[in-house]
């Protein structure tokens, strides 16, 4: 009879459906920028290595609209600009007076780079010739137009000063395409599909920026720095174009699982070539860079990681 018993038993076993996987969201923005398509690998790889979970790439407004989706708890990841971050954990700037302590990092990922983008035969050549003219600033909520009114206000550029439109990456690019508007502003990692759809259509030129109006910025907001846009980046564009770059950070509440934390940012270090496969943006997705660019204090479970690896974690990072 133990015998029946047992060949019956590990017959339902056999049969018993398998426990559902707990399903997470990565918040991430619009689908023409790289946040999209880099999350959406993010959650490929908790979906592949995590035992237990599976994950969507949730499509967004951006950094601003992330991180109060992360602190009400409505999303379990999300990826912002540093700027973004480093304001929203202080209560900072468009964050004034709603601190969100409650947020933690796992990593810096990839930094963006501002582009701004005009036809060829635009006659706007550097940022000052963007006066009276009309320019798309990035979706309302986006860490692009955090960047761009940072960067224009630090070289003595405000809105007052041309048309402003509030387009996301497939709008302003589109916009562009049509002469609706004269130039438009990308904050996101190089290359970004919407500018490569663009190229293929118009003549297209990427904006430089001077090492003065570069060191205004940086100065402005610390979490700049000098970057450079490399030559044939996108169709015709012959020259490397020197602008500002900003880290990416995927940011989570401070609630999460320490082991889920810690989990997520080991599978992230140690599958980056599955991330790589899907955007190029994650080439610069290493323990070095995290370290180094991560303004706000690392999840408990993203610092077991670091400790493990025997990363150099700085001061401001631990909580």
């Amino acid at each position: 009879m133990k015998v029946i018993k047992y060949a019956v038993a590990a017959s339902l076993i056999a049969t018993a459906p398998l426990a559902a996987a707990e399903q997470l969201s990565v918040a991430t923005g619009g689908t023409g920028g790289t946040y999209y398509p880099y999350g959406g690998g993010l959650a490929e790889l908790i979906g592949n290595h995590i035992e237990g979970y599976d994950a969507v790439a949730e499509v967004t407004g951006a950094s601003v609209e992330n991180m109060g989706l992360i602190w009400r708890g409505d999303s379990d990841l999300a990826l912002a600009l540093a700027d973004t971050v480093y304001q929203a954990y202080h209560g900072t700037g468009d964050f004034e007076g709603r601190q969100l302590e409650n947020i933690r990092a796992l990593a810096s990922l990839y930094p963006n780079a501002v582009q701004i983008v005009t036809l060829a035969d635009s006659g706007i050549e550097s940022l000052s010739d963007l006066e009276g003219k009309t320019v798309s600033v990035g979706a309302p909520g986006s860490g692009t137009e955090l960047n761009a009114r940072a960067l224009l206000e630090a070289n003595g550029i405000t809105y007052d000063d041309f048309d402003p439109r509030r387009l996301n990456f497939n709008e302003t690019a589109d916009a562009i395409r049509d002469g609706d508007i004269d130039a438009g502003f990308w904050s996101v990692g190089p290359p970004t599909s919407s500018i490569m759809n663009l190229a293929t259509t118009r003549n297209i030129r990427l904006v430089g920026l001077t090492d003065e109006e570069v060191a205004k910025a940086k100065a402005a907001e610390p979490v700049f720095a000098a970057y450079t846009l490399k030559a044939s980046l996108y169709e015709g564009m012959d020259d490397a174009v020197q602008t500002i770059g900003i880290p990416n950070v995927l940011v989570v509440n401070s609630a999460m699982d320490e082991e889920l934390a810690y989990q997520i940012t080991k599978v992230l270090f140690e599958y980056t070539d599955e991330l790589i496969a899907i955007h190029p943006a994650a080439n610069d997705t290493t323990v070095e860079f995290s370290v180094e660019s991560t303004p706000i204090p690392f999840h408990p479970g993203a610092l077991r990681y670091y400790k493990e690896v025997g990363a150099d974690v700085q001061d401001h990072q631990r909580p």
